[in-house]
């Protein structure tokens, strides 16, 4: 069985956020996020991120662009210009495109969390992604959305 994380920064503390990787024994924190220097919430900027889950949950923190939608694809999702079926459908299409079973599998991220900034998994690709490599796996995969 493969386990598979998802988390959120946004609207959580990072007493939250950490407690969330440390309870749960998170593996690695794969940031999902196409741009890792916003500075949404105190701690989620790449360089402070990758100092602090090494510090407090002792994990490594990676950042994988292949695994974020295109900047054309959120900027479309922003303006509104296309709705979340259409998102969801080109998201996918763009991992098919970027071959990210074939060139990172799944088995490397059992235990891992793939992190981004929304609150919630519904509406977010790291949950699309989690999904994707569910389908394509040869193993089990069990999702878990920290929240």
């Amino acid at each position: 069985m493969i386990t598979l994380y998802t988390i959120g920064f946004t609207k959580k503390s990072a007493e939250q956020f950490f407690s969330l990787l440390k309870e749960n024994n998170v593996k690695q924190l794969i940031d999902v996020r196409i741009s890792n220097t916003s500075q949404l919430a105190g701690f989620a900027k790449g360089k402070d991120l990758e100092f602090f889950v090494k510090k407090i949950c002792h994990i490594p923190y990676k950042h994988i662009t292949d695994f974020a939608p295109s900047k054309e694809l959120l900027d479309k999702w922003h303006k509104k210009e296309v709705n979340w079926e259409e998102y969801e459908t080109i998201y996918l299409s763009l991992l098919k495109e970027r071959g990210i079973i074939k060139n990172y599998g799944v088995k490397a991220f059992d235990g891992a969390c793939f992190l981004c900034s929304e609150e919630t998994p519904e509406m977010c690709h790291r949950r699309l992604l989690a999904e994707y490599m569910k389908a394509h796996a040869t193993d089990d995969v069990d999702i878990i959305h920290l929240t």
